[in-house]
């Protein structure tokens, strides 16, 4: 048995995700992303005496939208603690957080790793606001302090610890994101720290049912490096348990760059920080009127899409999958299919020359300027066979988004590329074609049939497009079988 065979991992994740409200947690303060740094901040912010925090009633709204949709329990009765600890970027000297309180509590996360489909459980989700930030690297003598993020709203996803593998970890922060993004509650850039990560990861023997000693990564920034970092935690526990030594709880960062972790800190305990119920917030209700009111306004949620797009349209599962991922995808193809019959076709459209669109212009499902309508009639003008596919979406779709109320084939009739179906003149081209290629002819008949795609391609060259090309291999199958 290998050193990796004999321990388990066991996984837990903190995922922090900072809320798209236009506002702090407790002020009003903008929270857009690229301000220059402390010009995003106020008395509030700045924790100046004398001054009262206000709750952002959104930010409450974001926090039971998520936990509905990770089938959590909504919790009516909530407060606010003050989180005590010193870091030059807090302003306050504390952080107001939900300790004995979260909003949601319990709840599952469903994810598909290593080919197996599972739920993660949930033990809380909380709101929080952000501290500000310490950048290291502006000056050569000093920590910079922007305090822009100091106060934004954050919802904090603890999971238990159910994790064993990198791959599930990996899976697991995925599908949070991509259930964010699709709720329209964050953004889920990474990149831009709107949302973070830190890993709580020990290791036992396999079948030992008892916790090991945990350390925690900070702030993982991409869902790669998450996977990163737990990977080599995991190798690096292994082969401290291997050569007997001790395994310290700590809190550790990852350098991105070499794929290691290193120590920044011994852990802190909860009872370090000092919990107790802040002051100047008062108690909030969240009543069952209120969430029934915010489920009602919830969209479909990915799960259920792709099950109806499997049933109701009978579309293979990767399909399904790919469409109900994003809101503004799955949006696209259900305005579309309204107006027309070929469900499959329209999401071969969405999935292949929509999506390769968007990629190339950077733009998003929401900003194409397309009408459902008409791009639904583009749909049918291909599977009518009256102009080809390739032709459809490389000539006649650009110009439809840029005149999204003209009809495609006006489109189509104007590029002189509406396809050729009748039977004389594709018969013409095929004999023309066959008659310049007598030798080659002659090789199909003595068994070389992949040379129909040699004709195929000169009777398309000849036409310049417009050949029917379905009819064509009918018409060419039948004159050299003569």
């Amino acid at each position: 048995m290998s050193t990796q065979d004999k321990y388990e991992a066991v996984i837990g994740l903190e995922v922090h995700t900072q809320l798209l409200t236009h506002s702090k947690l407790f002020c009003g303060d903008d929270v857009s992303f690229g301000g220059a740094p402390n010009t995003q901040v106020s008395a509030i912010s700045l924790a100046h005496p004398g001054t009262l925090p206000v709750m952002n009633a959104k930010a409450v709204e974001f926090a039971v939208k998520l936990g509905l949709a990770f089938n959590c329990q909504i919790v009516t009765h909530n407060y606010f603690a003050r989180k005590n600890y010193f870091y030059p970027d807090l302003p306050k000297g504390y952080q107001i957080s939900q300790h004995t309180t979260p909003i949601c509590r319990n709840g599952f996360v469903t994810i598909e790793a290593e080919s197996q489909r599972r739920d993660i459980r949930l033990n809380r989700i909380h709101l929080e606001e952000d501290a500000g930030k310490s950048i290291h690297d502006a000056d050569d003598r000093y920590t910079c302090i922007d305090l822009n993020r100091a106060g934004v709203p954050l919802l904090e996803i603890v999971s238990e610890p159910d994790m064993h593998s990198a791959e599930e970890a990996f899976a697991y922060v995925t599908e949070i994101r991509k259930m964010v993004r699709f709720l329209g509650i964050c953004d889920g850039n990474m990149e831009e720290g709107s949302m973070r990560c830190d890993a709580n990861i020990s290791i036992r023997l396999k079948g030992d049912t008892r916790l090991g000693t945990k350390v925690e990564v900070k702030n993982l920034n991409s869902i790669r490096n998450v996977k990163r970092a737990i990977s080599h935690e995991i190798e690096r526990l292994i082969g401290l348990k291997e050569h007997h030594q001790d395994i310290i709880q700590q809190t550790r960062s990852f350098d991105a760059s070499t794929g290691t972790t290193f120590s920044l800190r011994s852990k802190e305990e909860a009872n370090d920080y000092r919990y107790f119920p802040d002051p100047d917030l008062t108690p909030f209700e969240v009543n069952q009127a209120q969430i029934d009111t915010i489920r009602t306004a919830m969209p479909e949620l990915p799960e259920s899409l792709e099950k109806r797009f499997m049933e109701e349209l009978g579309l293979p599962s990767s399909d399904a999958r790919v469409l109900s991922e994003d809101r503004e995808t799955a949006a696209l193809f259900g305005q579309t299919i309204r107006h027309t019959p070929h469900y499959k076709a329209a999401a071969n459209w969405i999935l292949g020359p929509v999506k390769s669109w968007l990629n190339e212009h950077n733009t998003t499902p929401a900003s194409l300027n397309l009408s459902p309508v008409h791009f639904a009639r583009l749909v049918d003008l291909v599977e009518e066979g009256a102009v080809s596919f390739g032709m459809a979406a490389s000539r006649i779709f650009p110009e439809l988004v840029k005149s999204p109320q003209t009809e495609p084939k006006e489109i189509a009739a104007s590029l002189n590329i509406l396809q050729e179906n009748n039977q004389d003149a594709l018969s013409a081209w095929v004999d023309e074609v066959l008659e310049k290629m007598p030798q080659k002819v002659q090789e199909y008949k003595k068994g070389k049939k992949n040379l129909i795609g040699l004709f195929s391609g000169e009777v398309k060259k000849i036409s310049k497009g417009k050949a029917d090309m379905r009819v064509v291999g009918e018409i060419l199958k039948q004159k050299l079988n003569q």
